[in-house]
C-alpha cells in the first residue's frame, strides 16, 4: 500500500505535500508523487517541445517533494505522467494500492469546480480510493 499525492507546487499541493507526509508516515507507507505532464491539444512538434517544457517543470516541482519528504523519513517514489492530473493520480493509486489519494484544492467554489473540471472534483466524483482534498491555506 502507498499514499498517493498530486503535487505541482501550486499552494494547495504544497500544503498537501505535508499533509501526504503525515498521513504516510502515520501508517508506515511509502508516497508516491505524481506530476501529470499532458498539455492541452495533441499533435507536432510543439506539443512535443511543450510536453518537455511541462516534464522539465514537474522534476522540478517533485524534487522539492521529495526532499521534504526525506526530511521526514518517508521513502518516495516519482512519477511524472504523459495523462492529465486526474487520469495520472487515478492510474497510479491503482497500480501502487493506494490507500489513500490526497490533492491540494485551490479555494475554488463547488460551482466553479463542476464547471472547469478541477482535479479534485473529478477524483472525489470516479475514484474508488478514498481522497483527501487539502485546502490551501489562507492568504
Amino acid at each position: 500500500m502507498a499514499v498517493v499525492l498530486g503535487y505541482d507546487e501550486s499552494p494547495g499541493s504544497v500544503r498537501a505535500l505535508r499533509v501526504a507526509i503525515e498521513v504516510a508516515a502515520a501508517f508506515g507507507e511509502p508516497l508516491v508523487l505524481v506530476f501529470g505532464a499532458a498539455p492541452p491539444g495533441a499533435l507536432g512538434e510543439e506539443y512535443r517541445t511543450h510536453l518537455e517544457a511541462i516534464r522539465q517543470s514537474g522534476r522540478a516541482a517533485l524534487a522539492h517533494a521529495v526532499a521534504a519528504a526525506d526530511d521526514a523519513g518517508v521513502p518516495t517514489a516519482v512519477e511524472i505522467l504523459d495523462r492529465k492530473p486526474a487520469e495520472a493520480l487515478l492510474d497510479a493509486a491503482d497500480r501502487h494500492d493506494a490507500r489513500v489519494i490526497v490533492v491540494g484544492s485551490y479555494g475554488e467554489s463547488p460551482l466553479r469546480g463542476a464547471l472547469l473540471g478541477s482535479t479534485p472534483h473529478k477524483l472525489l466524483h470516479i475514484s474508488r480510493v478514498p481522497v483527501l482534498c487539502v485546502p490551501a491555506e489562507d492568504g
